[in-house]
């Protein structure tokens, strides 16, 4: 990994997450806000419409800066951390997923029971995620306009 990449520690994690979530038909979106004033740095959207949903963490003092993580996981069919090789992992609830990544690929260690969401909250998020992704490509087709979400 270069020193002179321009995204932060946190960034280069979801790259290589996306990256892998893409290899299993998992489309992602990075920071979409959810109700109550929450971002999660990843949501990944399936071939069967589950919603993923990963913090990225890239040092001990990032995760225990995050004491909001625990909202997440209302909005999600699974919850996962993902974090480099020198995370402390033990750190890491054991009832979450784990996703080993750098900048460039990620590899899913621990897969989390699924909690799956209610039809209502899956078509909220579904359609959140939807047009989170539409307005992103909109403000990248037309950069003169802000497109907001």
């Amino acid at each position: 990994m270069s020193s002179q990449s321009p995204l932060a520690p946190g960034a280069l994690l979801a790259r290589g997450v996306a990256r892998h979530l893409r290899s299993l038909d998992f489309m992602s979106v990075p920071e979409v806000t959810l109700p109550g004033r929450l971002r999660v740095d990843l949501m990944a959207l399936g071939p069967k419409g589950e919603i993923w949903v990963v913090e990225c963490k890239s040092s001990r003092a990032d995760f225990m800066a995050d004491g909001k993580w625990q909202g997440y996981l209302e909005w999600a069919d699974r919850f996962f951390w993902a974090v480099d090789a020198d995370f402390p992992i033990d750190l890491l609830p054991d009832n979450s997923g784990l996703i080993m990544a750098d900048g460039y690929g990620a590899e899913i260690l621990r897969m989390p029971d699924a909690t799956p969401l209610a039809a209502a909250r899956r078509k909220s998020v579904t359609l959140r995620f939807a047009r989170v992704a539409a307005a992103r490509h909109q403000g990248m087709c037309d950069a003169g306009i802000t497109w907001g979400a």
